[in-house]
């Protein structure tokens, strides 16, 4: 042990770093998912093996089961995010290796050099059609080290066992992990890709601020390698890192902490000239509509009231306007509307213990004035406006300013 001891500090640090490469890393999954993957191997493999049985039958020379698809099943079932257990990757990748391995070991009578270019021309071809997945390496090998068995088999080694195998794998892992509420095929949703309230080309408020696609796409290209992980889920692991530090820096200040306690509410009920009044009184641009029990149903803007002038087509924009914001305006054969019928049903809430971090991209890209804050029993117990969260953020920003110096 004392031996080893002074080994170790003897040795050049470099030499350490390079030695600890060879552990392995930390894990990040907990144990449900670690028994989900090995589950899905099981069913996968198993599925797979017997249905090929019953369509191939127990034939002398009959291949079933290759033993690629072992590989294949820790892709699918324990990583089933990667862009190389997708669907195309197990059946284009295994598909071009069979073909190219049964042509190698045709051509060339060195079994090691047949095995050797089949390799490098299954990965090329997989380069080339997008579709890398890396037991197919090992479909090609079995192609050209397989035996009599699978010389015999000639091309239709390609289409069964290959195909027909790669097929109910993929069909496996269909079933398997989406019942245990595993998507699949993986669908990242770049944040490039969400919906933009205007209609224009500008990227979201937090896409402009920050780590863009630009940025990641240039660090990509200079990084030149093959990550097992689509760009969409390493940008969307970027930004909420990005958040998580945002956070810690911030402190775990809470909406309660700086929501207006005092709200100016309306309900179902209330006319439509009131709730308008309320507006203005108190120079607000929404109203959250509440029910008895203070449960948030619905919100009321001042741009509702315009869209709902704009539906009633019978008379000047002006003239509507009126109607809605003046009771007087009405004829005695017309009925006062309530906030009930324009009001916004569906309403973003905020939790008073959430973090207000949470809210920056809520605010900013979806340009929500205000956000009414409930407690846990859904109860409204304040506001929070831009304008209280642009303050939160520039008084800890300034804070923290003043601490480091």
């Amino acid at each position: 042990m004392q031996a080893l001891i002074l080994f170790k500090k003897n040795m050049h640090p470099s030499v350490l770093n390079w030695l600890r490469s060879f552990l392995p890393t930390q894990g990040y999954v907990d144990r449900f998912e670690r028994m989900r993957g090995s589950a899905g191997a099981l069913f996968g493999l198993v599925l797979t093996g017997s249905v090929t049985y019953l369509i191939l039958g127990d034939g002398v020379g009959t291949a079933w089961l290759i033993a690629p698809m072992g590989a294949s099943s820790v892709l699918l079932f324990a990583v089933p995010s990667s862009p190389l257990a997708q669907p195309w990757s197990i059946i284009g990748g295994n598909l071009l290796a069979a073909i190219i391995g049964i042509t190698c070991a045709k051509l060339l009578d060195a079994p090691v050099l047949a095995a050797g270019v089949a390799a490098g021309l299954s990965i090329g071809a997989m380069f080339w059609f997008r579709c890398i997945h890396p037991p197919s390496g090992a479909v090609a090998l079995t192609a050209v080290l397989g035996g009599p068995v699978i010389h015999d088999m000639g091309y239709t080694f390609v289409l069964a066992p290959v195909l027909l195998n790669s097929v109910l794998m993929v069909l496996s892992a269909l079933f398997y992990n989406n019942a245990t509420r595993r998507p699949y095929p993986h669908r990242p949703q770049p944040a490039a890709d969400q919906p933009r309230k205007h209609e224009t080309t500008d990227a979201a408020p937090t896409e402009r601020a920050g780590i863009t696609a630009q940025d990641l796409d240039e660090v990509l290209k200079r990084y030149n390698q093959v990550l097992d992980i689509s760009r969409g889920d390493l940008e969307a692991i970027m930004l909420q890192t990005e958040m998580q530090a945002y956070r810690r820096q911030v402190g775990e200040t809470t909406c309660a902490t700086i929501m207006s306690k005092d709200v100016v509410t309306a309900e179902f009920g209330t006319p439509l000239a009131e709730a308008w009044q309320l507006l203005q009184r108190h120079d607000l641009t929404a109203l959250p509509v509440i029910d008895r029990g203070r449960h948030v149903i619905g919100i009321i803007t001042k741009a509702d009231y315009l869209a709902h002038a704009e539906a009633q087509t019978h008379e000047g924009l002006g003239q509507r306007i009126a109607h809605l914001i003046r009771p007087s305006q009405l004829s005695h054969t017309e009925k006062q509307e309530v906030v009930g019928q324009i009001m916004t049903r569906e309403v973003i809430t905020a939790q008073a213990t959430q973090s207000i971090v949470d809210l920056v991209p809520l605010m900013s890209n979806q340009e929500l004035h205000q956000v009414p804050v409930v407690d846990a029993k859904g109860q409204l117990v304040g506001i929070l406006s831009q304008s209280d969260l642009i303050a939160a953020l520039y008084e800890t920003t300034m804070a923290e300013r003043h601490l480091s110096n």
